[in-house]
C-alpha cells in the first residue's frame, strides 16, 4: 500500500522545518511528499530546497488556490497515480517515530476503513485508574481525564454529549477526539482532526474539501469527515501519535475566528441533521450562548483580555447573523 503526505502551509517556515525533521525519523517514509505553500514570502521554499528532502515536491501557489481546503484539493490533484492512501499533516505537528507505520497498517487491520486519523498526545493529561470517575472527570477504557471547565459547566446544565468521542449528537457539540484515551486501541468515529488525517485516494473520486471553508477553514475537517462517513467507516488509531505545537502565525483575526465558530459550527451541524427537533435546536443555541458567556468571562479571568473580548464579539455577531443569513450547504 503506497501513501503520500500533503502538507499545506502558510507563513510557518520554522514549524514545517520541525515537522520535516520528524518525518525523516519515521520507521516508514511516505512514497511522496507534497508541500503546498501559500506564503507571500519564500522562506519555506528556501528551507526545503536547502535540505533537499528526498521524495519531496514543492508547490508555490497563487491567490486562486490559497486557503486550507483549496490547498488540500490542489495537493490531491498533484498526487501520483500509484498512491493508495493520501495523508495530511498540519505544519505545526511533530510526529512520534512510528506514526506512519501504525497509521497505514490500520487500513490492513480494518479493510473497511475509508479514512484513518492519528492521535494528538500532548494536549490532554490522562491517568490510568480502575476508580469510578468523579463528577468533573471522564472515563473510557480504564483511563480518566478532567472534563475541563467548559464541559463541566455543560454537564451541569444537561448540555454535554451522550455520544462517544468522535460522534456528533443531534444537537452537535460532541466530544472531541481529545476524549479518546491513549489506550493504543483503534476506535470507530464519524469525524477526526484534519491536521492528522488520512483517506483512501478512491474517496476523492466522490468528494472534495469544501471551498465554503475558504481561508483558515475552521471545521473544514468536520465537514469532510461527515460527508466521508456516509460513504465508509472512519477510525482513529490512538497508537499513531503526534504532538501538536500550536503555531500562532497564519491564524485569523479573533473577531473573524469567533464568527466562524458559530457560523461554521451551525453549517456542520445542519450538514448531518438538516431538520433537528425542537429539543436539539434549543440545546444547540443554549450551548452557543453558554460558550459565548464563558469566552466573555475570559476577559476577566485571562491575561489575553483583548483576544477574549474580540472573539466574544465575533461569536455574538455570528450568532445573530444566522437570523438573517444562514449558511447554504453545497450540493
Amino acid at each position: 500500500m503506497k501513501f503520500n503526505l500533503i502538507i499545506c502551509t502558510f507563513k510557518r517556515s520554522q514549524a514545517i522545518k520541525r515537522l520535516l525533521k520528524s518525518v525523516a525519523l519515521q520507521s516508514r517514509l511516505p512514497d511522496e511528499i507534497l508541500v503546498v505553500d501559500a506564503s507571500p514570502n519564500d522562506k519555506s521554499r528556501d528551507l526545503i530546497e536547502y535540505r533537499k528532502f528526498p521524495g519531496l515536491k514543492y508547490f508555490k501557489i497563487g491567490e486562486e488556490d490559497r486557503g486550507l481546503t483549496r490547498q488540500r484539493n490542489f495537493g490531491i490533484r498533484k498526487t501520483g497515480k500509484e498512491i493508495d492512501v493520501i495523508s495530511f499533516l498540519d505544519d505545526d505537528i511533530i510526529l512520534e517515530p512510528g506514526y506512519f507505520e501504525k497509521l497505514i497498517n490500520t487500513y490492513k487491520t480494518y479493510p473497511n476503513a475509508i479514512g484513518v486519523g492519528g492521535y494528538i498526545c500532548n494536549e490532554v493529561t490522562w491517568k490510568k485508574s480502575p476508580d469510578t470517575p468523579d463528577f468533573d472527570e471522564f472515563k473510557m477504557d480504564g483511563y480518566i481525564r478532567n472534563l475541563g471547565s467548559r464541559n463541566l459547566l455543560r454537564k451541569k446544565l444537561g448540555l454535554l454529549s451522550d455520544q462517544p468521542p468522535g460522534v456528533m449528537p443531534e444537537f452537535s457539540n460532541g466530544l472531541s477526539i481529545g476524549f479518546l484515551p491513549p489506550s493504543g486501541k483503534t476506535y470507530p468515529v464519524e469525524f477526526f482532526m484534519g491536521g492528522v488525517a488520512s483517506y483512501r485516494k478512491s474517496l476523492f473520486k466522490n468528494i472534495q474539501f469544501s471551498e465554503y471553508f475558504a481561508g483558515y477553514g475552521l471545521y473544514e475537517d468536520m465537514d469532510f469527515c461527515l460527508r466521508a462517513s456516509k460513504i465508509g467507516q472512519l477510525y482513529v488509531n490512538t497508537a499513531a501519535q503526534v504532538e501538536h505545537h500550536h503555531e500562532q502565525s497564519g491564524r485569523p483575526d479573533k473577531f473573524i475566528y469567533g464568527k466562524m465558530v458559530i457560523r461554521n459550527g451551525w453549517y456542520v451541524w445542519r450538514l448531518k441533521f438538516p431538520d433537528p427537533d425542537l429539543k436539539a435546536r434549543l440545546k444547540w443555541h443554549g450551548t452557543a450562548f453558554l460558550l459565548t458567556l464563558v469566552r466573555m468571562g475570559n476577559v476577566i479571568t485571562t491575561a489575553k483580555r483583548k483576544e477574549a473580548f474580540t472573539e466574544s464579539l465575533g461569536r455574538i455577531f455570528g450568532w445573530w447573523s444566522l437570523l438573517l443569513n444562514k449558511p447554504t450547504h453545497e450540493v
